[in-house]
């Protein structure tokens, strides 16, 4: 090349250069890589697996809604902290920018503490456990109540049960998992229960027991024993089927079931597996809004990747998982970067409105953790979760006691 063309061909660079600036920082942001860590095996992978759902559909609908491509990296967590763990350190090796994840606390907890000494942005979708947030993280954000806020919202609920109702219990027994999330749950239980002196109930007996277990005979029997008007219950899936089997079959039939703010007992396996057994159990937990406008596009595009199921039974697992990804999108089109701390700048900064869950928009507080989701009293009937409290958000009038309970 001769000199002057030389020279030419550089002076073109050097105007294309001018014209656009960020040319290779653009080339570098055209696509979100969102690593996402679920249980899809050990005793949590129904949920996990109900979780994935939410997750494979996001990129779709939220290419349609910000215009933002999304990559899925996804991990198992095989209901294993330790494997949580390492999967996460394995997906920011492989290129992961943000993660999301892993519904269960003690994943959350351990995955926390990769991403912020890795500096990766981490969006928790489902996991309640409080000190997750109470570290002092900068990478770490969560898109759900904690258990304090949970058993406060359930509580309340509660109390509108029984008033919707016209009953009065006044004892219960309190059966809870002994996991991270499960001990969280009942510290909160704890502290609540004496401030709330308008329930008119107190809890004659605690009982912990492992969410892994394959027989809980002698703790069904112990809270059998402890006569009370009703079960007061923190679970999982797996035990929550086991545990409702093994009331049948030692005859025991409380008032009713009532979940404070737990996961299982509105789960699509809980009702395949129990049949008409799985009817009138009462779960009080942050739920989906079905009115809401992003509820109604995200059940569209469920609907057509699983022509065989209904939102309803995966609402809560797909709404919060769905709204991570969301949100780390959004802030993504924002900052307009992947950088780890220009993206986390950027997720601080949240306020989607256009949402899914139940509440106020997504806004973070200055410990990361998003503050007015609601909850909702969700009872299942005839076969279905359903929403029977508050009235404002109910479709049908809570059943309690259950029928067939006789006062002994």
């Amino acid at each position: 090349m001769k000199r002057r063309q030389f020279s030419s061909a550089l002076a073109a660079a050097g105007i294309a250069s001018f014209a656009n600036p960020f040319n290779i920082v653009r080339a570098q942001a055209q696509k979100l890589k969102v690593g996402v860590l679920l249980p899809r095996s050990g005793f949590q992978s129904f949920i996990g697996q109900s979780c994935q759902k939410g997750a494979d559909l996001a990129p779709g609908v939220i290419k349609e809604m910000l215009g933002v491509d999304i990559e899925l990296m996804n991990a198992d967590t095989e209901t294993n902290v330790d494997t949580a763990r390492t999967r996460a350190e394995r997906l920011i090796q492989e290129g992961a920018q943000v993660l999301v994840g892993p519904f269960d606390s003690g994943a959350a907890a351990a995955i926390a503490q990769v991403a912020e000494q890795r500096g990766i942005p981490f969006v928790i979708n489902i996991a309640a456990a409080p000190q997750i947030t109470e570290q002092g993280y900068k990478f770490v954000f969560r898109n759900f109540q904690t258990a304090p806020d949970i058993v406060r919202n359930g509580l309340a609920l509660i109390g509108d049960l029984f008033q919707a109702t016209n009953t009065v219990p006044r004892t219960a027994v309190f059966m809870h998992v002994n996991d991270t999330f499960g001990q969280a749950m009942a510290k909160g239980i704890g502290a609540f229960m004496p401030r709330l002196t308008q329930l008119p109930f107190k809890i004659v007996d605690t009982i912990s027991y492992d969410p892994a277990a394959k027989d809980l005979t002698v703790e069904v029997s112990k809270a059998k024993a402890a006569s009370s008007d009703f079960l007061l219950l923190v679970c999982r899936l797996n035990d929550a089927i086991l545990l409702r089997r093994e009331m049948v079959k030692q005859r025991w039939n409380p008032m009713g079931v009532v979940s404070p703010g737990s996961p299982g007992m509105y789960e699509e396996q809980f009702f395949k597996s129990l049949g008409k057994l799985s009817e009138h159990c009462i779960s009080n937990v942050p739920w989906y809004n079905p009115g809401s406008a992003l509820t109604r596009t995200v059940e569209k595009a469920f609907l057509k990747q699983n022509p065989k199921d209904k939102l309803v039974f995966h609402g809560l697992n797909v709404g919060f998982t769905f709204e991570a990804i969301l949100i780390a999108a959004d802030a993504f089109k924002r900052a307009r970067s992947t950088d780890p701390k220009t993206l986390a700048d950027a997720i601080r900064q949240t306020n989607i409105t256009d949402k899914m869950s139940l509440g106020g928009p997504i806004r973070f507080n200055d410990k990361g953790q998003v503050e007015g989701i609601g909850s909702a009293c969700v009872q299942n009937l005839n076969l279905i979760p359903t929403v029977v409290l508050p009235q404002t958000s109910a479709t049908a009038k809570p059943v309690f006691p259950v029928p067939g309970y006789k006062k002994a």
